[in-house]
């Protein structure tokens, strides 16, 4: 491990440099009397503000207040940590940096051969894209992806050959070489042969570098249909795949100042932005987003942008990736999720539309990270209820758990109190009361589960118990709870609160793998298990099914029918084909919309479990409040047209009709406050003369 840099050896170096020379060699400086000036590069402007002085060896903004000595500079300019400005000055010096040594610490291993051989390695697959046998093949592909000559040049794509001894041949001149090569996987031994061969071989290839640009491992994609799509290198002494991240080092070279990090999920992506303009780039390499990698990022940039595909891993990966960013969200950094059409990536999408419409699309829809959290939270909750709005209370406490403490903490308890309505006082000292429990990230925790959620847990439940607990009545066995993307414009819900199934306590987190499972490779849009967010219509529909007799006494059928929602229709024709056949079974009844959309709703609410026997209260509870919810909306109506009458006409110009409408409305307004009509003929008269 690398010890302290000596302080002595910081003073030499800054002495030894000239902070002019050092900014000047990146921005064009232009002397002013005794200082030198020029645009900030730390942030835009038209007149000069930024001012150096080579007698105190210090820059200082006028605009933005940036300031600094050389060091300061390199670090911001060049976005290097502290050690690594210091490597990169004292390489200008020809100084070479002392470490300080402790007794518990030994110094840093020599790792100069490794970073040489691989290298060698880059300039070898560069070198075969150009006279290899197959190169025309890669090249062509390539040119297919739309990258030209100029963007594998600066990113040193190169290929690998067929061949299982290519680069081992060339590099591995002694048994260190090829032990080094083993050291950095690009030579793979075989554990019962002890054979050694190429572990990149006929792949598209991509260097991976460090924050300093030393090549520490390579990715390589098949040019056909072989497995894997996508290769990278091992976790080795030089490279770490939780902290890297594909990309980086080329957006901080080719921008002087950057904002923006849009973080997308293969380096093909990364390339093809970049060939289109679009700069600042980066990919993770194999692994979920670490906090690791947001430390980076933020110490690069302000914002963050998420650009995942619009699969289901593309939201599984935004998920993980939140995780990731709530401790690093300080006050001044702003985090958005930006989720693509299904079918489609960063690579397609800004071939189809162009950069600046990709650029335009990530301004009007990338999610904020509160809008994306919450979104998230309340899904399947019904917050116009006591327990849902605690629900959501619950889910929350240990997200917001995770933010550092300032005001972007404060806000999003803010918008948690909104939606619950308790005051961000209370929701405060409940979680200073609640024991510490965060959602599981570790891969421990991870194995445990076996879902395709399994690293989405909070507070001891993952989000399989955040839907089965609040929907205890919703599993299904065989049929979804909740219809695909392509049905919800003709099956809307609205949420009815029942209140005997929340009493029962038939919560059971192990009979539906939740929300996110609906998201695994094969997922069956069908049949498939996913959650269903029941309304009123749907819970009268269930108990219909199950008490097919409770038709018969139903009297308002037409006034059912004026609900406009596509549940209540189902329910509207279920009453009516048993008003007509009343000794129709369950089975036949569903029978009778066999292979349609609605037979599959049918048979998916049949299967609903409600964890009690069926209540008929609750049935006829179900039933007033959709002929309520009618009535509401008639009423409704009928004041915002009384309105629009009066609002155009004088009294004295109303005529006979409408004066019976209003006179109507207001009788019915009166039986809705309770109040007695008995002077209803007064009414009119009063209405008659004004």
């Amino acid at each position: 491990m690398a010890g302290r840099i000596p302080q002595t050896f910081i003073d030499d170096l800054l002495a030894r440099v000239d902070i002019v020379d050092v900014i000047d060699s990146r921005v064009k400086l232009k002397k002013t009397g005794r200082n030198y000036s020029a645009c900030c590069p730390f942030h835009k402007e038209k007149t000069p503000s930024f001012s150096v002085s080579p007698d105190k060896q210090f820059y200082y903004c006028f605009g933005c207040g940036a300031s600094g000595n050389a060091i300061g500079f390199v670090m911001d300019f060049d976005h290097l940590d502290f050690p690594a400005a210091v490597d990169n000055l004292a390489g200008t010096q020809g100084m070479e940096v002392p470490r300080e040594q402790s007794s518990q610490h030994s110094r840093r291993p020599d790792y100069s051969e490794l970073y040489e051989l691989m290298i060698r390695a880059s300039e070898y697959y560069q070198e075969q894209l150009k006279t290899a046998p197959d190169a025309p093949r890669v090249i062509n592909y390539l040119k297919q992806r739309g990258l030209d000559g100029q963007t594998c040049k600066q990113f040193g794509i190169g290929f690998a050959p067929p061949g299982w001894d290519n680069l081992q041949n060339l590099l591995a001149t002694s048994d260190e070489k090829e032990q080094q090569l083993i050291n950095t996987g690009m030579l793979v031994e075989n554990e019962e042969s002890k054979n050694r061969y190429d572990r990149f071989r006929d792949r598209v290839m991509f260097p991976i570098r460090d924050s300093r640009g030393r090549i520490i491992a390579f990715g390589g994609r098949v040019l056909g249909d072989a497995k894997p799509k996508y290769l990278n290198s091992p976790e080795s002494p030089i490279f770490h795949k939780g902290r890297e991240l594909y990309g980086l080092y080329e957006a901080k070279k080719s921008n002087r100042s950057l904002e923006r990090i849009l973080v997308v999920e293969g380096y093909m992506d990364v390339v093809a932005l970049s060939q289109l303009g679009i700069n600042n780039a980066v990919a993770t390499l194999g692994t979920a987003t670490t906090l690791e990698h947001m430390q980076r990022l933020f110490k690069t940039v302000p914002e963050v942008v998420f650009c995942f595909d619009g699969d289901d891993a593309g939201r599984r990966a935004a998920w993980r990736a939140l995780e990731s960013t709530l401790p690093n969200m300080q006050d001044g950094r702003q985090a958005r999720f930006l989720f693509l059409p299904q079918g489609e990536d960063p690579d397609s999408m800004v071939r189809q539309e162009g950069s600046e419409q990709f650029l335009q699309r990530i301004q009007d829809q990338a999610l904020s990270l509160d809008t994306f959290l919450f979104r998230e939270l309340e899904d399947g909750l019904d917050l116009q209820t006591m327990d849902g709005r605690a629900r959501l209370t619950k889910l929350a406490e240990p997200y917001l758990g995770k933010l550092p403490d300032g005001i972007f903490r404060q806000l999003l308890l803010q918008k948690l109190s909104g939606l619950t309505g308790l005051e961000t006082s209370r929701l405060e000292a409940h979680m200073s009361s609640e024991p510490e429990a965060k959602p599981a990230t570790d891969h421990t925790t991870q194995d445990k589960h076996h879902s395709q959620f399994e690293s989405y847990n909070h507070a001891g439940h993952s989000y399989t118990e955040h839907y089965t607990e609040h929907y205890p009545d919703m599993h299904v066995s065989g049929y979804p709870d909740h219809y695909p993307d392509s049905h919800h414009d003709n099956y809307t819900t609205d949420s009815f609160s029942y209140s005997q199934s929340m009493k029962q306590g038939a919560y059971n987190p192990h009979k539906s793998k939740g929300f996110f499972d609906k998201r695994a490779k094969n997922f069956n849009p069908v049949l498939e298990k996913t959650q269903i967010k029941v309304g009123r219509s749907l819970y009268a529909i269930r108990h219909l099914l199950c008490n097919p007799q409770l038709a018969a006494d139903v009297k308002c059928v037409d006034t059912l029918a004026e609900d406009n929602d596509a549940d209540t229709e189902l329910l509207v024709e279920l009453l009516k084909t048993l008003k007509q056949q009343p000794k129709l079974a369950t089975s036949a009844l569903i029978a009778q919309w066999y292979g349609t959309e609605k037979g599959k709703r049918l048979q998916q609410v049949a299967t609903l479990e409600l964890g009690h026997e069926p209540d008929d209260g609750e049935f006829w509870e179900a039933i007033k409040r959709i002929s309520d919810k009618v009535a509401d909306l008639k009423h409704q109506q009928a004041s915002n047209k009384i309105s629009s009458t009066l609002a155009n006409r004088k009294p004295n110009q109303l005529d006979e009709r409408q004066r019976s409408e209003i006179e109507e409305w207001l009788k019915n307004h009166k039986a809705r406050l309770g109040i007695s009509t008995t002077g209803a003929s007064q009414d009119k008269t009063k209405v008659s003369k004004k």
